[in-house]
């Protein structure tokens, strides 16, 4: 390979390889990812043929964290994560440190000091948010609930992770790695966390005034080429210079820089407009990972490569679904979650990456991290399939779903103080998310009685102490619709997103009340023609009512216009 052509050659076989292996994982029905990562291992030092440029591939991955950590943070919502914080801060903490006791277990059987123990665990913990959001969106359940907490419990891993990676070469010396071991633990923690303060500090109190100032003043040009231009300028500007001004990681910088532009209004543009390019340089992070693997630790190590697919596959969901169910949640949210963190990705390969350059992580160490996220990676959508059986199996069992899903729960039933008046001829509303509660507040406008049957417990408890009636659980369970009293009930609004159980749901308010009436919400008009021959209730679909609202809007316009000439 020429010199001068070292950096075009490696990009054209990346994407080239990327490409073809990443139409053949969907054609076997697998996530792109392990296309990407088997196209790295094809072209990697590992195996024979071409080699692509590994120092390059590096580099340009480095590009591809700081744009992958920048759409994390462009679509990182406080508001989001909050409304689910009870379940998913506590979940996903004593998840990461269940796991990393798992890996460090493991790694200390094998005979790794504490610092490759603690590297392999932490590694181990942390599930991919791009597989999760993938795997959300192609099952139209990333705006329910499951979808919401689930989400919530990555962001909060994906914020640890954060804050490892910062940590990290602080305590590398004493963990026996790479630095300087005698040195004092707390004034070098100490020193690393205060420099991480001063760039947190400028990004919220000056970043997240200048920047989207600045994108609103480059979108006034209506160059879309310039807006594109100043958003990657924005990520991989602001990554570089928290590295060289305030010694943090391109992770952490591009993360903010990502969070500043989401308090503009142009934010969800810039998402769009950088989109194209972040999936680019992905791919190419993806690949350059894959060209660190070595494939012959599945020949030599077989048992150690089961152990680390154990830990993720099982050790984890099994910590997550215990968590979720402890923490009175129904059982379709456990499954979910657990799901969800059966597989590991990019912080995973980052935190890898950190290891080895700080002399904690093994060489062997490196190669069974990715064997376990190439594994996992593949297996995930077939995980995700067992689920509804998996729920189907239990809840055939009465009394094991019962113990599960913690029957004493005060939120499971009404206050025994609520008004008789209240739940006789009243609307049962399904799903408290952005539709319901707008529907909520002008029911409650109007003064209409309604009871709330809603999963988050968190807004059950925030209904309550605003006096209206709510019950925490699934709906499409007969309990929830008869602690919601729909035996006397006038209307059943299911305004949830999630239209998977809304057939279930409406079977068992008709059974017990022939009369109720049904309005249910939808997506689109295939989905709507379906819920209206399955329900017989009015179905409403976004986009047309809000075509028809607007309709109604210019002819009332129109008309006024006309009276006044």
């Amino acid at each position: 390979m020429h010199h001068e052509f070292s950096l075009i050659t490696t990009i054209a076989a990346a994407l080239g390889f990327g490409l073809l292996f990443g139409m053949l994982a969907i054609r076997l029905k697998l996530p792109a990812l392990v296309g990407y990562l088997a196209a790295g291992v094809l072209i990697g030092p590992a195996t024979p043929g071409f080699v692509a440029d590994v120092q390059l591939a590096s580099q340009l991955a480095e590009i591809g964290v700081m744009l992958l950590m920048f759409g994390v943070g462009l679509h990182f919502s406080l508001g989001d994560l909050l409304d689910v914080k009870k379940i998913a801060l506590p979940g996903a903490l004593l998840q990461i440190a269940v796991a990393t006791l798992m890996g460090m277990g493991l790694a200390h059987w094998w005979g790794w000091g504490l610092g490759a123990g603690l590297v392999f665990g932490l590694a181990l913990s942390v599930a991919s948010t791009v597989v999760l959001l993938r795997a959300l969106e192609a099952r139209g359940v990333l705006d329910s609930l499951n979808g919401r907490i689930a989400v919530g419990w990555l962001v909060v891993e994906d914020l640890v992770m954060v804050l490892v990676l910062v940590m990290l070469p602080a305590l590398s010396g004493p963990l026996g790695g790479r630095g300087d071991a005698g040195a004092e633990l707390w004034p070098a923690l100490g020193k690393t966390l205060l420099q991480v303060g001063a760039f947190v500090a400028f990004m919220l109190v000056v970043g997240r005034k200048i920047f989207p100032w600045f994108l609103w003043r480059v979108a006034k040009t209506n160059s879309r080429e310039l807006f594109t231009l100043s958003v990657i300028a924005a990520a991989v500007g602001i990554a570089y210079a928290s590295s060289h001004f305030f010694g943090v990681s391109f992770a952490l910088g591009a993360f903010f820089a990502g969070m500043v532009l989401r308090e503009s209004e142009l934010s969800h543009r810039a998402a769009e407009e950088s989109l194209p390019l972040r999936d680019a340089f992905s791919v190419l992070f993806f690949v350059s990972v894959g060209m660190l693997f070595d494939p012959m630790v599945l020949v030599e190590y077989p048992l150690q490569v089961l152990g680390v697919v154990a830990i993720i596959l099982f050790g984890k969901s099994i910590a997550a679904f215990v968590l979720v169910l402890a923490l009175r949640y129904p059982l379709n949210t456990a499954i979910t979650v657990s799901a969800s963190l059966a597989q590991i990705g990019e912080f995973s390969f980052i935190l890898a990456a950190l290891g080895m350059q700080l002399e904690l992580l093994p060489v062997l160490g490196q190669n069974l991290i990715l064997a376990g996220a190439i594994i996992s990676i593949a297996v995930n959508p077939l995980i995700f399939t067992l689920a509804t059986p998996l729920e189907k199996w239990l809840r055939s069992k009465p009394d094991l779903a019962r113990r599960l899903e913690h029957p004493v729960d005060p939120l499971a039933e009404l206050p025994m103080e609520t008004a008789h008046e209240k739940l006789s001829g009243q609307v049962v509303l399904v799903g408290l998310g952005r539709v319901g509660r707008r529907i909520a507040d002008d029911l409650a406008a109007r003064g209409v009685h309604f009871v709330v049957a809603e999963q988050n417990r968190e807004m059950v408890e925030g209904l309550r102490a605003r006096g209206i009636p709510a019950v925490a659980g699934n709906a499409a369970e007969p309990a929830v619709l008869i602690q919601a009293h729909i035996t006397h009930a006038a209307l059943l609004v299911i305004a949830t997103p999630d239209t998977f159980h809304v057939r279930r749901m409406v079977e068992i308010a008709r059974m017990l009340n022939p009369s109720v009436k049904v309005v249910v919400r939808s997506h689109n008009e295939g989905e709507a023609a379906l819920l209206r021959e399955d329900t017989g209730g009015k179905v409403f679909v976004g986009e047309q009512e809000l075509a028809a609202s607007m309709t109604r809007h210019v002819m009332e316009t129109l008309k006024e216009r006309a009276a006044a000439h």
